[in-house]
């Protein structure tokens, strides 16, 4: 954060709860439909009440894009989600993130030179371009979606990632599927490709640690990334709390390890994992393997049913938390005053790049 920024923030860190809400309230009603306010499933309570639109990171930009009337699209996520925003959105709309320390530690275990090595080594061994489909995660940076996109590759989301990699193996015999290893072992694992023909890349060692025979006998060769939240959820976790509540039911997000996965009733995004809360009955028994802030708002809609977050050390994501009601009301405000404080914009090849390789997922599902 700047020097100039920090100043502007202070004064709003003295203001009381009240006084915040009222200030967010009438910046919003002074804006009206000039700026749409989207809010991550993962955010704090506190920012994600004063939300427009509310859901995962894809589905909010593209309810975004569908806004026209906004020339400001706010994003109270982190920074790939305000960059997939600018990528699908109008040339008149600036997407806007709150916070610019609000990043992905995920998306930041595959940068852009790393990923072109690893393509350059693989094409030592392999004809890369006839083999290979290279598929990222939505949480990944705009470059690298970019990259998908001239390689003849696309992008996924946890909810659609099966889609995707049955769409992949049509195209081409391989996949290279970066950065979260542990949603393309789950979603492979369940589409029955044995846990041999699912390598890990390392990005730090030679050929990424892998002998010719192992990439060679691979059909989806994984990158060695992870969500540093659901890493925390163990097997363990799970068999507690069977002992303690018999029958009750475990979704967990298949960012989780595959040891985890394997012993959860059902795997899932944010999305479905709320859809399948909400529709069971009263009195049903939830034990949700995902971030914290989205447990607790489910148990507060929900009193009527008894759901616990997995882990006993209450672990939330971090990045996510850095947007705050005072960062909101200093971006509003601002906006107000005809001033666009932190914009993302992704350069305009890039985004060309990126935009071929949502589409793609778009016209695969």
């Amino acid at each position: 954060m700047t020097t100039a920024n920090k100043v502007a923030l202070d004064p709003l860190y003295q203001l009381t709860d009240a006084e915040l809400d009222a200030r967010i309230v009438a910046a919003k009603a002074a804006l009206g439909n000039r700026c749409v306010i989207l809010g991550h499933h993962y955010q704090r309570e506190e920012v994600y009440r004063y939300a427009d639109l509310t859901g995962d990171s894809l589905k909010l930009a593209r309810l975004a894009s569908q806004r026209p009337e906004a020339d400001y699209i706010l994003f109270c996520g982190v920074h790939f989600m305000a960059e997939v925003a600018d990528i699908l959105s109008a040339p008149h709309q600036t997407a806007i993130l709150p916070d610019m320390a609000a990043g992905c530690s995920m998306a930041d275990m595959a940068d852009l030179p790393a990923v072109e090595d690893c393509w350059r080594q693989l094409n030592t061994l392999l004809d890369a371009e006839a083999t290979l489909t290279p598929i990222t995660y939505v949480n990944s940076a705009a470059d690298l979606k970019g990259f998908c996109g001239e390689h003849g590759g696309t992008v996924c989301t946890s909810s659609n990632a099966a889609h995707v990699l049955k769409w992949a193996f049509g195209e081409r015999e391989k996949v290279l599927f970066f950065p979260d290893q542990h949603l393309g072992r789950n979603t492979g694992a369940a589409m029955g490709i044995g846990l041999e023909e699912m390598v890990l890349w390392r990005p730090t060692e030679p050929m990424g640690g892998l002998t010719p025979a192992q990439i060679k006998a691979a059909k989806i060769i994984l990158w060695d990334g992870f969500c540093s939240v659901h890493q925390l959820f163990q097997p363990a976790h799970i068999e507690q709390w069977r002992q303690r509540l018999p029958g009750v039911q475990v979704i967990c997000h298949p960012e989780c390890s595959f040891e985890v996965c394997q012993k959860a009733d059902a795997l899932g995004s944010t999305e479905l994992i709320q859809s399948r809360v909400r529709e069971a009955p009263a009195g049903s028994q939830f034990v949700i393997g995902t971030e914290l802030n989205l447990v607790n708002r489910l148990k507060h809609e929900m009193p009527e049913k008894e759901i616990h977050f997995l882990s006993p050390t209450l672990c939330m994501c971090s990045t996510m938390f850095r947007i705050d009601p005072q960062h909101l009301l200093w971006s509003l405000e601002n906006l107000i005053a005809g001033e666009v404080v932190n914009p993302i914009v992704v350069p305009a090849q890039q985004a060309a790049m990126a935009k071929v390789a949502l589409e793609r997922m778009l016209a695969i599902v």
